[in-house]
This record gives structure tokens, sequence and C-alpha cells, in this order.
């Protein structure tokens, strides 16, 4: 599917080479959304600078060696030099029925595919994900869905917190309630959160106990078959809640994405010995560091990176960069996303700069970090219960339910749901209500989670674009024709029905810059703005009672077109699209 602004960028730099010469060829056409048409070219104002003339005489030379083709309908000077372009209505109904017609609605995959790792989520074992873990699951999720669509081999990464000194006293606790409790479903163990927090009351309470533990790291560590059995044991007891919550959420996690700093513990030895040869590990103050340049404290000292701390155990500085060294030289990834909250910005820095030191990362093999923003309450502080605690996921989620339900019934339907299909299509809307008010802001900002707004049927909303989509099925249920019968052909009269297929148009553009930048809120955006136009078009331009069985195909047409885009883009979202609403 063309971006209208790449094609008319193309034509103009068409121009500027027949007009001043080959060298121009290459400069920015500067195409920028336009009042006065559809777009507006604007590289004649810098240009006459460079060339000693006159704006507004640049643009004329630019017009008259502009190929329009079938692509431009009218071309405007205006102003000092803008030049207005307005795209042909047959080249947008075209395009329009060529997206409508292809699987994939026109939108090409990556010139050069890359092996993408998006790491993600990362909750702890045997803690329960918190609303802090809502942000990295979902926007990560919508990331993976994003580069996986454009065509790129995406690796996704649960890099959950499987390792440490506190699996010493998880044990231990869970061998004194009995290793039967895991295995039937106690709620002792699986209630997560009650089973940490009583195992670390008896840690600072109880020296026996704390002893006990010290010692279960110790073989932990070693690799002690037992200890490691019985580690499993808190492992699998998670993963079942993970699994719980990503299905919940519709995310696409699954046990074979889990890779725990476990799974690097085997690689931290020789990482660090291949840092000390290559010189960039030294020692001060008795630990291994390495210094990366740029990075300095408030003293103006340099900042260091513990690779190894003085008494010999490794951090997670040490993780990860044995975690890069592996998916370089392993996995042998082109490009590294870390979806992780904004805090850990300079860690990031610093692992990165140490990377590029050891030669793991350079210019064929990037990793970023995908900045993620806090939560919010609706005081403006980080979102916490009424006592001052962390809201669990869970329970944030079952309110979401119950809220959306109350919403749900209090709006009028075009037809009746039994009790089954309510719930199902209640659990939709509050899952995208959810998701949608996250991922419709930038990523790396904060955001004010008011259950109020997120779960309006009106607005910028997940369960406003649930209902356009809802709304163009209803219209073929009534039309008595299949989506897929809708073939048109488009042909476009009125302006809404204009508008509409123009911002059609926009998708192939708006996922490849998503997906360059790991910024799923552009894709959200964009939908949202389609669901606009739809609107518009809805409330100008009647479908089963347009004048005209050639209009009525051809609105059809551009409803399944809408339909369609709507849907795969709330798919790669992660938004649920109930058929009916």
């Amino acid at each position: 599917m063309p971006d209208p602004q790449l094609v008319l960028a193309a034509r103009v730099q068409a121009a500027l080479s027949a007009a001043f010469g080959p060298s121009y060829a290459d400069a920015d056409p500067v195409i920028r959304p336009s009042q006065f048409a559809d777009l507006q070219a604007n590289v004649a104002l810098p240009l006459a600078k460079k060339l000693g003339r006159k704006p507004r005489d640049v643009a004329d030379e630019i017009v008259k060696h502009l190929d329009t083709g079938d692509v431009v309908a009218n071309v405007e000077v205006s102003g000092p030099g803008f030049i207005n372009l307005t795209l042909s209505d047959a080249w947008i109904a075209g395009e329009a029925q060529r997206a409508l017609e292809d699987e994939r609605l026109a939108v090409p995959a990556a010139d050069a595919p890359q092996k993408v790792v998006v790491e993600y989520s990362s909750p702890n074992v045997a803690k329960e994900m918190h609303v802090g873990h809502l942000r990295t699951t979902i926007v990560g999720d919508a990331i993976a869905r994003i580069l996986a669509f454009l065509g790129h081999d995406v690796v996704r990464d649960n890099h959950v917190g499987d390792w440490g000194t506190p699996f010493g006293m998880l044990i231990e606790h869970l061998l004194d309630l009995g290793e039967d409790a895991a295995a039937r479903g106690d709620s002792s163990v699986s209630d997560l959160t009650a089973f940490y927090q009583a195992a670390r009351e008896k840690f600072d309470g109880d020296e026996e106990f704390a002893d006990r533990s010290r010692k279960r790291v110790v073989a932990l560590q070693a690799g002690d078959p037992e200890t490691l059995r019985l580690w499993n044991v808190l492992v699998d007891v998670s993963k079942k809640y993970f699994n719980a919550v990503y299905e919940r959420l519709g995310v696409t996690l699954t046990d074979d994405d889990i890779r725990g700093e476990s799974f690097y513990n085997d690689l931290l030895a020789p990482t660090v010995q291949e840092l000390e040869e290559k010189g960039i590990a030294v020692v001060s103050d008795g630990a291994l560091c390495a210094f990366p340049p740029g990075f300095k404290g408030r003293d103006g000292e340099p900042l260091p990176v513990i690779i190894r701390k003085s008494d010999g155990g490794y951090n997670y500085s040490t993780t990860d960069l044995a975690t890069i060294r592996y998916r370089v030289d392993t996995e042998h990834v082109d490009r590294m996303i870390y979806v992780v909250g904004a805090p850990q910005s300079l860690h990031f820095q610093m692992v990165f700069a140490v990377a590029r030191m050891a030669g793991w990362l350079n210019d064929e093999v990037k990793a970023e970090h995908a900045q993620i923003g806090n939560v919010l309450g609706t005081d403006g502080k980080i979102l916490r219960t009424r006592a001052g605690g962390t809201v669990k996921l869970a329970e944030l989620l079952d309110e979401a339910v119950e809220r959306a339900g109350a919403v749900f019934d209090e709006i009028q339907h075009d037809e009746p749901f039994d009790d089954e299909t309510r719930e199902a299509i209640v659990q939709d809307v509050a899952i995208g209500a959810v998701k949608y008010a996250d991922l419709s802001v930038a990523r790396d900002s904060e955001y004010v989670f008011d259950f109020d707004r997120m779960i309006s049927f009106n607005g910028k909303t997940g369960p406003y674009l649930q209902y356009a989509a809802a709304r163009i099925r209803s219209i073929f249920r009534k039309g008595g024709v299949s989506v897929e019968d809708a073939t048109g052909p488009i042909t476009l009269g009125h302006p809404a029905e204009r508008a509409l297929a123009l911002e059609l148009l926009g998708l192939g553009a708006v996922l490849k810059q998503a997906g360059d930048t790991a910024e799923p809120h552009r894709l959200a955006s964009y939908v949202y703005a389609v669901a606009d136009a739809y609107t518009s078009f809805y409330e100008n331009c009647p479908v089963l009672k347009a004048p005209d069985e050639a209009t009525k195909a051809s609105r059809l047409a551009l409803c399944a077109a809408t339909l369609r885009t709507l849907e795969t883009g709330l798919h790669l979202l992660g938004v649920p699209t109930p058929e009916r609403m």
C-alpha cells in the first residue's frame, strides 16, 4: 500500500533533479499535510537560499517539471512558495481497491528482514505481577506483533527473574509448608504475594530459618540436584500463574519464550573472562568493573559498571552482558529491544556502552531501551491501593471487567445477548479498554489510569474502536452480504468517502514507522483516525440504502476495507474485536 506522502516525495524529487540537476535528486521534498490540499511540498523555501533565487520562483520551476501522472489531480503554488498537491480521486479509489483485494491490505513486507529479540514482561518467579508489569507486557507484545507482521524474525524473550539469593528462603519456606502444598494448589503457595511475604517475614525474624536459607542459596548456585528440583517446583507454580494472566490479556508469550536469569548462569564466568582478556574489566576497590567513556557521577569521577562484586558474586549487569553476548554469538540477532521501565535508562545506556566496547554491539547489531513510563492514579501519583500497596495486575483486570459490564449494560444494543455472549463481550471490552488506554500513549510517557475514561464508548478509547468494527459487521449482517463478497469496485463521490479511502492508504507507512521506532502508539493513533473517518462516512453516506446499486457496492467495499484495516490494526495492538456489541 503506497503511502501518498512517499509517492509524492518520489515525484517531487524527480522534478528537483530535472529542474536543478541530479545533485538535488536526494533533497528532502518536505512533504507535509496542508490546509488547502491533501499535502504540500515545502522544499522550495530551504532550496531557494542554496540557489540564490526567490522561493516562489523555485516552486514554479519544480511544478513545471513535476510529473503528476494519474496520482495528482491539481497542483497550486501558494504563499511564499508552498506547493499544494491534491490527489486524484481515481488514484485514491484504485489504491483502496488494491488494498481490499490483497490479503495483507497491500502492506509490503520489510525489504531487509531482521532477526529481532523483543524482551518484555519479565516478572519475578514467586511474585505476583503488579500494575508495573502491565505496560512492559502489552507494549512489548504489540511491538513483537507489529515486527512479525512486517516480516521480521521475532524472538519473544520473557527474561524472568528466577535466580538469586531470595530463592534460598523461598525453597526453605516451601519445605516448611510441605512440598505437596504446591502439587495440590494450596493457596499458601499459589498466592504468590502471600507466599513471598511469609518467607521474607520468617527470614527477617527467625535466625535458624535465615541460616538454612543462606545454605540453600549455596546449594542452589552449586547445582545441587534436590535443590534444583525444589526450585523448579516454584518456577512451575509461577509459570501457571503467568500463563493465566497472559491468556487473560491476550498476550502471545508462552513457556517457550521464558528464558530467565538462570539460563545465563553458566555464561557469566566466560563473559567476565572475555571482558578481562580484552582489557575492559579492571579491578576497582576490590570489585571487577568496566568504565565506559562519557559516564560520570556528580563528583565528576567515572561511573563504573560493576561486573563482579568484591565478594565474587555477579549482578544484573553481568547477566545483561552475558545475555547480549549470547544473543550475538549464538542467536545471531540484528536488533534487541528491551521493553523496560524508564528508571533503568542509565543502567542500559552503560551496559550497551560496555557491550560496544567488547564489540558485541556495532553498526550491524543494535540494542535499544524501549523506555516505559509509569502508570499513575487519578491523583497524579504512581498507582497504588488505598492502603498504599502495589496494585496486583489480576485485581486490576477484575475491576476492569466489573466496570465494563456496568457500562455495557447501560448502553443500547442493536441485538439481544444471552448471558454467555454478554460475558465474553464484556471480557473483550474490559481488556481492550485497558490495553488501548495504555497503547494510545507514547510508551515513555506517564499516563493516568482512569477506568471511567478508558471504558467509555466515546472518544479515543478501546470500546469506541471495538464498537466501530462491530457496527460495520452489523451492516453486513443486516444486508445479508458477507464481508468477503464486498468487492466493489470502489468509487468516490462524497467527501466523506474520499476522506475515509485516503485514511486507509496510511496503514503501511504507519506500521513501518511503529516498527522502526518500537512505538505502538503510532498505530493506536492511526486506528483511531480510521474509526473517526468511518464515523463521518457512516453518518453521511447511506450504505444499504445507497441511491443505486453501484454506489451501494462501492460503499460496502469501503466498509469491508475499513473493517479489515481496523481489525488488523487492533489485532497487532493485541486488542480483541468482538463480532457484536
